[in-house]
């Protein structure tokens, strides 16, 4: 993960500001920063979206590829994480830091989206046992600066919703065997429903209060991080503890029910501006080096 050096005297600074619930930036403990979120932005996808969070931006493409369903979960399709950390993001993910970062983001990603309760799975299945939908989603951190996992989980989110999975029919042939036909009609598709998909919300235990979005500066001065994923209706579908540190019982639990709330007031104004964006169709203003 990037960091940066912060003086002793920058460390008081911040966190007697975290204190007051005022922030070097101007926001309160539980504020976002400013976040802009681009979807259909990279062409030979069936889904994409970019998402800035302040000086943090990541690009999320999606592929729906054909394949075989799992033995346990023989009617359940899947999705696959590779996250990519760029060097050009930050000079600590050249070489294996980069990897080491990347395989940590993407087994958690794995946690937190592959299961039932986040994606409709079986919307996925094609024929139970032998044909489902594989959906490979690649991450591409461009810009760090603090707070990647909330800023990954929003553009992940945005990307779904974006995806188009080209209509399948079956047919049998002659000697009985099954033939899969793809609709080339890019019209004729089917939609993920991603209002159960979780966003998440890493809470950074600064001094004795707990701070939302930070960034590199106040990360510098949190001794450990609480990462929740949070549905649209409040519920935890998965927790995690990053850092050196501890977290005390109390502090875990106020942090927990901290992160729901932020969680769950995040959903409606991000499914809203989604839906805007697709209602403008090829409207929209392309921003930012995409447009």
């Amino acid at each position: 993960m990037a960091t940066v050096q912060v003086s002793e005297a920058e460390k008081v600074y911040i966190l007697h500001g975290i204190r007051d619930d005022l922030r070097v930036d101007g926001r309160g403990c539980e504020d976002y920063r400013h976040m802009e979120i681009e979807t259909d932005v990279v062409s030979n996808t069936d889904g994409s979206a970019k998402v800035t969070l302040g000086h943090t931006a990541v690009l999320v493409g999606i592929k729906a590829d054909i394949g075989k369903p799992r033995p346990l979960v023989p009617n359940e399709g899947y999705l696959e994480f590779f996250v990519d950390c760029s060097a050009n993001a930050t000079p600590e993910f050249e070489g294996r830091g980069g990897e080491e970062l990347g395989t940590e983001l993407s087994n958690t990603l794995y946690k937190v989206f592959n299961n039932k309760h986040s994606v409709d799975l079986k919307s996925l299945c094609i024929c139970p046992g032998e044909h489902c939908w594989v959906l490979y989603v690649d991450v591409l951190l461009l810009q760090c600066d603090g707070n990647l996992y909330d800023a990954i989980s929003i553009a992940i989110k945005a990307a779904l919703f974006n995806t188009k999975i080209p209509r399948v029919r079956i047919s049998t042939d002659e000697e009985g065997g099954k033939e899969i036909e793809l609709s080339d009609d890019p019209y004729d598709c089917m939609r993920l429903n991603v209002e159960n998909v979780p966003c998440i919300v890493t809470l950074c235990k600064v001094g004795h209060r707990h701070v939302v979005d930070a960034t590199l500066q106040e990360k510098a001065c949190s001794v450990a991080s609480l990462i929740i994923s949070v549905t649209h209706k409040g519920t935890v579908t998965c927790t995690r503890k990053v850092g050196g540190g501890s977290l005390d019982p109390e502090s875990i639990f106020e942090m927990t029910e901290a992160g729901k709330r932020v969680g769950k007031a995040l959903h409606a104004p991000l499914m809203k501006v989604l839906q805007q964006e697709e209602h403008l169709g090829k409207k929209k203003q392309k921003v930012g080096f995409l447009g």
